[in-house]
């Protein structure tokens, strides 16, 4: 597979990509900054058609795909959580409109997030707030994963983001993800090294190709860019 962006047609910001994911796999992307881990998602959910090569889910072509039904399969949690103007339930119920509100409730406790929602000032009526003002990062990311857990794709895209986070927050997010992630095909641009390590392989991209594969130890013994990266913590 190949794409470049309009903007930069002399560089490709993939090239070569051959990749399988099996059903239920985990598998960490794994990259310096601008390596093409974010542009594979952007062509996954389709704001970009590669110029050669295809994505299949299935069997299926997603170009034959309504764009409707192709992003109905994922659930995304996002680097930058995006929190809506409305109220907590509202802003998990997105995920699925249709839901009760003890379904919300449920995900959120899965998400852990049901303690600080039932804390605030109407529960989980309480508005949030234009981009979640009202809560904290690690608060919002949690919201974000209640979405997600609701949704209940089958395949998960996960920008892995707590880095950024306090010890705390970091552990609570944590614990929400690796219930998302259970028993779902998921791929995640990992920035933690703990997340890789779980994985059930690792693909390394460089310059918008993939220059190795395999699990922690493997590519830990290669040396190379895996090896330069785990030794930085992967962020």
């Amino acid at each position: 597979m190949r794409f470049h962006y309009a903007s930069r047609p002399d560089k490709a910001a993939l090239e070569g990509i051959d990749l399988t994911v099996n059903a239920g796999e985990t598998v960490a992307l794994v990259g310096p900054s601008g390596a093409g881990k974010s542009t594979l998602f952007q062509l996954l959910l389709r704001f970009y058609d590669p110029e050669a090569g295809t994505i299949a889910i299935d069997g299926v072509d997603i170009k034959q795909m309504r764009i409707r039904e192709l992003r109905r399969l994922y659930a995304l949690v996002p680097q930058d959580p995006v929190i809506f103007g409305t109220s907590a339930l509202e802003n998990i119920r997105y995920g699925r409109p249709d839901a009760t509100r003890e379904e919300v409730i449920a995900a959120a406790q899965a998400a852990e997030a049901h303690e600080f929602l039932s804390a605030l000032p109407q529960g989980y009526d309480t508005y949030l707030g234009e981009r979640g003002v009202r809560l904290s990062g690690g608060q919002q990311q949690r919201v974000v994963i209640a979405r997600a857990l609701l949704r209940d794709a089958s395949i998960l895209l996960l920008d892995e983001a707590t880095s950024a986070l306090d010890a705390q927050s970091e552990r609570a997010v944590q614990q929400a993800l690796e219930r998302l992630m259970a028993g779902r095909t998921t791929l995640v641009i990992a920035h933690r090294l703990a997340t890789v390590k779980k994985a059930d392989r690792i693909v390394v991209i460089d310059h918008g190709r993939i220059i190795a594969q395999g699990r922690h130890d493997e590519l830990l013994a290669q040396g190379g860019l895996y090896a330069e990266l785990a030794l930085l913590q992967l962020v």
